[in-house]
C-alpha cells in the first residue's frame, strides 16, 4: 500500500460534526491515509491479492503490542468469546471480572455457559487489584477477567503473581486503552490473552472491530480455527467443517482502515493526552472531584476523560447529564456496576457483590464521562469546561 502523510481530517461530514453546536462525546480523527489504504484494499484485496490487508493489520499490530499472534476480528466482544473458548471455559466455571466496564466484558462469560463473579475497584485507578480479585476466588474460579479501564492499565504485577500463584489465566479487557503502556509493556501484552475494540468511539478505529493477542500458540490455534467455523487446512479448499464454529473474520477494507490508524497511533495518542491536559489545566482547582489518575509506571492513554464529583454537591451524573444537554454537550455515564443491571439479575453472586463492592457502587451515580472526541478543539473543552463549573456551582448553592 502506498504510504501517505497523515494530515488535518477529512470529509465535510467530520469536520461539521465537531465544529457544529453541539460537542461530541466521542469520535475519531480520520486522515487521508485512512482513504488512501482503503482505496487500495477496495481496489486490489481479492483474487491473487484476497486477505493481504487482514495480514498486514494483523502482523503489524502483533508487533504493537509485544506478541507473536493477533487475530483481526469483527468486534471485542467476539474477541473475548473466541478467548473464553480457547480457555475451555464452560458450564460449573466462575470467571471473575469487575463490576465497572460495559457489559460486553462479561456477556461472552454467560455465552459460553459461565458463571461471572463480580469483583470490587481501586477508589483512585478504578480498575481491580489483586485483592478485590483474590477476595472472590472460589475454587470454581478458571479464569480472572481485567479491564484496563478508560485508558488506563491495573496494577499487573501484583495481578500476575495472584493469577500465578492460583494457576489461573488472565484475560487483558485492553478494549478501552490501546496506547497504554504499564511498566513498559504495552496494553494487551499481560496474562494469556487480550483483546481490544475498534468501535468507532475508541482512538484506533475501523468503524467496529476487534482484536485478540496472545504469546500463547496453542491458545491463537484454537482461537483461528474457532474464527472460521473450525476449517482445517487440510479440508480447507472442500469446505469440510469439523466442528460448529463461528464466523469471527474482520474485512479488508476494515484492516486496512485499521492499519493506517495504526501507523497514525502516536499521533492519536498524542491528542488524547493533550486533550486531558486541556481538562486537567482548567479543573486543576475546583474542589471535591477526582480524574483519570496516572500512577507509576502507567502511561495513560486517557480514551475518555472522567470526572468523579464528590456526591456533597448532591448532583448525580443523570442530572449532570441533563444540564449538560440542555447546553449541546453530550456526556456519558461511569459504567453502572455490572451486578446492578437486569441483564445479570440472575447471576447467582449478584446479591453479594451489590452488597460487597463499595468502592463500585459508591463512584458510579457520581461518575462522568466528557467530550473526549479527538477532534475537539481548546475552545470547546473551554466551552465545557465553563459548564462543568457553572454546575458545581449552582449545585454547591442549592445545597446551602
Amino acid at each position: 500500500m502506498k504510504q501517505a502523510t497523515p494530515s488535518s481530517p477529512v470529509g465535510a461530514s467530520a469536520a461539521k460534526a465537531v465544529s457544529g453546536t453541539r460537542i461530541p462525546v466521542a469520535g475519531p480523527w480520520v486522515s487521508d491515509l485512512e482513504l488512501t489504504y482503503v482505496a487500495d484494499a477496495a481496489a486490489n484485496d481479492w483474487y491473487g491479492g484476497a486477505g493481504q490487508a487482514l495480514r498486514r493489520f494483523e502482523e503489524a499490530f502483533a508487533a504493537h503490542a509485544g506478541v507473536r499472534h493477533a487475530l483481526a476480528v469483527p468486534h471485542c466482544t467476539s474477541a473475548l468469546h473466541l478467548a473464553m473458548l480457547a480457555l475451555d471455559l464452560g458450564p460449573g466455571d466462575e470467571v471473575v471480572v469487575p463490576e465497572a466496564t460495559w457489559a460486553a466484558t462479561a456477556a461472552p462469560i454467560v455465552y459460553v455457559g459461565a458463571t461471572p463473579v463480580f469483583a470490587d475497584i481501586d477508589r483512585d485507578s478504578w480498575c481491580v487489584t489483586a485483592t478485590s480479585l483474590e477476595r472472590v476466588i472460589t475454587p470454581r474460579t478458571k479464569a480472572l477477567m481485567v479491564v484496563d479501564l478508560y485508558g488506563a492499565i491495573p496494577e499487573m504485577e501484583s495481578i500476575e503473581a495472584l493469577a500465578s500463584a492460583r494457576g489461573l489465566p488472565i484475560i487483558e479487557d485492553a478494549a478501552q486503552s490501546v496506547g497504554a503502556t504499564y511498566a513498559g509493556r504495552p496494553a494487551g501484552s499481560f496474562g494469556d490473552v487480550g483483546v481490544f475494540s475498534f468501535h468507532g468511539t475508541k482512538t484506533l478505529t475501523t468503524g467496529e472491530g476487534g482484536m485478540l493477542v496472545t504469546d500463547r500458540p496453542h491458545l491463537f490455534e484454537k482461537a483461528a480455527y474457532l474464527r472460521d467455523h473450525c476449517r482445517r487446512p487440510d479440508g480447507f479448499r472442500y469446505f469440510i467443517t469439523a466442528e460448529v464454529g463461528q464466523k469471527y473474520k474482520m474485512s479488508a477494507l476494515q484492516a486496512a482502515f485499521g492499519l493506517a490508524q495504526l501507523e497514525r497511533l502516536d499521533e492519536l495518542i498524542a491528542k488524547k493526552r493533550q486533550i486531558f491536559s486541556w481538562y486537567r489545566d482548567r479543573l486543576s482547582d475546583v474542589p471535591g472531584i477526582a480524574m483519570n489518575a496516572e500512577s507509576d509506571g502507567l502511561f495513560n492513554a486517557y480514551w475518555m476523560v472522567t470526572v468523579v464529583v464528590d456526591p456533597g454537591y448532591g448532583i448525580t451524573n443523570r442530572q449532570m447529564m441533563s444540564y449538560f444537554d440542555s447546553r449541546e454537550i453530550d456526556t456519558r455515564p461511569f459504567f453502572p456496576p455490572l451486578s446492578s443491571l437486569p441483564s445479570f439479575a440472575n447471576a447467582p453472586d449478584a446479591p453479594a457483590a451489590q452488597a460487597r463492592n463499595q468502592v463500585a457502587y459508591g463512584l458510579a451515580p457520581y461518575g462522568l464521562n466528557l467530550p473526549s472526541a479527538l477532534l475537539l478543539t481548546e475552545q470547546q473543552i473551554d466551552r465545557v469546561c465553563l459548564a462543568f463549573r457553572q454546575m458545581l456551582h449552582e449545585a454547591a448553592a442549592t445545597r446551602k
